[in-house]
C-alpha cells in the first residue's frame, strides 16, 4: 500500500504513489548574497534572479538587476535551460521554471535553483510546489524569525511523490498544455472585461457630456478637455454649485473599531465601484467625529496619493459616518446640480483628461480644494440631469452584471485549473499517452529531466 504523505497536524495529502525526498532526485542550492561592488579583478558585472522576477506565470525579465560574480560562482550559479527557480524570501515557494531568458544569468540568495537528477523532472515538481502550496504545506513548514524563509534545507526536505520518471512526464506535458488553454480563456475574458469597461465609460461620458439626444446641438465648453457641450448646457465652475465651501476632513489615528461609534470614512474604505467595504471598519469618538459628519449625497474626493481623483459618494449608509484630512467633501445645491450627477461626471473620460492636466501642471500628483473648485461641471437643465443620472444608472447596473457574470466563469476556469493540478500530480486523475496526444504533443522531450 502506498505510504501517504502527511501535512503538520497529520492533514493528509492523498497521492496515489510512495514519498519520496525531494533532495533524493534534485539538487538544490542557495543563490549569492548580494555584492554591490566590485572585490577581485576577475570579477564580473553579471545579471541575477530576485524572488521578484520569480513568478508563477513564469520568470519576469522586465527588470533584472546587476552584480559582481567570481569565475566560481559563476560555475556554480549559472541557470541551465529546464532549472526550476523556487523563491526562498518573499512569497516562499513561488516557483518558476527558467527557459533561457537570458543567455547568461544567475541568482541571488533569495532564490534557490533546482536541478533535476536523472530520474526527475523539475516541471512535474513545479506543478507539485504549486499544489502544496495552495494547500498552505510550504507555509506551515518554512523557518520564522520575523519573516518566512523557505531555506535550502528546508526545500531538499519536502516530500514529493515516487512517481515514474514517463509518468512524470506525461503528466507535465499535459498539465502544460491544459493550463496554457485555460489561462487563454481567462486571458480573453479578462478581456471581455476591459472592453466592457470601456464600453460602459464611454457610454457614461456621452451622457454626462452631451446628453441623451443624438443629434443635439453643440457648441464650445472653453475647455479642451471638455470638448463641446450640448448648447443649452452651462459650463460651471464646481465651487458655482455648492452650498458651502469644499471642506476637508479630519486627521485622526481612527483606532477605535466601535460600530456604536460614527464610521471614520478613509479613502481605502470603498472600492471602485463606490461600495464600501466591510472588513476595513474604524470609528472615531461622537465628540471628534461631530466636525465631519457626512449626510447623504454627500460627494468626497480625494485629494493626495495614489488615488487621487478617485470620488465616493455617501448613500445608502445605516448609521452616522465622518471622513479623513485627505478627503474633500462636496455639497451641491440641489436646485442646480443632482449630487449624483457630479458624481457620475467624476467618472468620465473627460474628469479623467482634467484631471491628467491637473497633474501635468505640478511636481506631485495632488488635487487641493482650490483646484476642485475650478473643476468645469457641463451642467444641464434639473429635469434633464434627473434623466441622464436614472440612464446611467441603468447602464451601469447592465454592464456590472454581464461583469460579474463573466467573473463568476474565471473563478470557475481558475478553480477548475487548481482542481485539475491537484488531482493529476496526486495521481487522482490518470494521465494516459492518449491523453496527450488529444493535445497533439509528445511527453518525451522534458528539458527539467535528465
Amino acid at each position: 500500500m502506498a505510504a501517504p504523505i502527511t501535512t503538520p497536524g497529520q492533514k493528509i495529502v492523498p497521492t496515489i504513489w510512495n514519498e519520496r525526498i525531494l533532495k533524493r532526485d534534485f539538487q538544490v542550492v542557495l543563490g549569492k548574497m548580494l555584492q554591490s561592488e566590485q572585490r577581485d579583478f576577475s570579477e564580473t558585472e553579471e545579471p541575477y534572479l530576485r524572488s521578484a522576477n520569480v513568478q508563477w506565470t513564469g520568470v519576469d525579465v522586465s527588470d533584472v538587476k546587476t552584480m559582481w560574480f567570481s569565475p566560481m560562482e559563476k560555475r556554480e550559479l549559472l541557470l541551465l535551460r529546464g532549472d526550476l527557480v523556487v523563491n526562498e524570501g518573499g512569497d516562499v515557494g513561488r516557483c518558476a521554471i527558467w527557459n533561457g531568458e537570458i543567455e547568461k544569468c544567475y541568482f541571488q540568495n533569495a532564490v534557490n535553483r533546482v536541478r533535476a537528477r536523472k530520474r526527475a523532472s523539475t516541471r512535474f515538481l513545479y506543478y507539485w510546489l504549486y499544489n502544496i502550496k495552495l494547500a498552505g504545506f510550504i507555509d506551515a513548514i518554512v523557518s520564522r524569525t520575523t519573516i518566512a524563509h523557505l531555506t535550502a534545507e528546508k526545500l531538499e526536505a519536502l516530500p514529493w511523490p515516487d512517481t515514474p520518471p514517463q509518468e512524470q512526464q506525461r503528466i507535465a506535458a499535459y498539465l502544460d498544455a491544459s493550463c496554457a488553454a485555460i489561462d487563454a480563456a481567462v486571458a480573453a475574458k479578462r478581456r471581455q472585461i476591459e472592453t466592457l469597461d470601456a464600453l460602459r465609460k464611454s457610454i457614461i461620458t456621452r451622457a454626462l457630456t452631451l446628453g441623451l439626444k443624438p443629434d443635439v446641438r453643440t457648441r464650445p465648453s472653453g475647455q479642451d478637455w471638455l470638448g463641446e457641450i450640448p448648447l443649452h448646457w452651462s459650463p460651471l465652475y464646481l465651487k458655482r454649485l455648492l452650498r458651502e465651501p469644499l471642506t476637508y476632513g479630519l486627521n485622526e489615528a481612527a483606532e477605535l473599531e466601535d460600530r456604536n461609534l460614527p464610521r471614520y470614512l478613509r479613502i481605502t474604505d470603498f472600492d471602485d465601484d463606490g461600495t464600501l467595504r466591510n472588513d476595513t471598519f474604524r470609528s472615531l469618538p461622537w465628540e471628534v467625529a461631530r466636525e465631519a459628519l457626512l449626510q447623504p449625497d454627500d460627494v468626497l474626493f480625494a485629494r493626495s496619493g495614489a488615488t487621487v481623483g478617485k470620488t465616493f459618494m455617501f448613500r445608502d449608509y445605516t448609521g452616522e459616518a465622518c471622513f479623513a484630512g485627505y478627503l474633500i467633501r462636496a455639497r451641491t445645491l440641489p436646485w442646480k446640480l443632482d449630487a449624483q450627477f457630479l458624481y457620475l461626471f467624476t467618472k468620465t473620460l473627460a474628469y479623467d483628461a482634467w484631471k491628467n492636466l491637473i497633474f501635468t501642471q505640478a511636481t506631485i500628483q495632488n488635487i487641493s480644494a482650490a483646484k476642485y473648485n475650478y473643476l468645469v461641471i457641463p451642467v444641464p437643465p434639473l429635469p434633464e440631469q434627473h434623466a441622464i443620472v436614472a440612464y446611467v444608472w441603468e447602464k451601469d447596473g447592465e454592464f456590472r452584471r454581464l461583469t460579474a457574470q463573466i467573473e463568476r466563469q474565471i473563478a470557475t476556469l481558475t478553480a477548475y485549473r487548481k482542481s485539475l493540478i491537484h488531482e493529476c500530480v496526486t495521481g487522482q486523475r490518470r494521465v494516459t499517452e492518449a491523453d496527450i496526444g488529444r493535445w497533439g504533443i509528445s511527453a518525451h522531450n522534458d528539458r527539467g529531466m535528465t
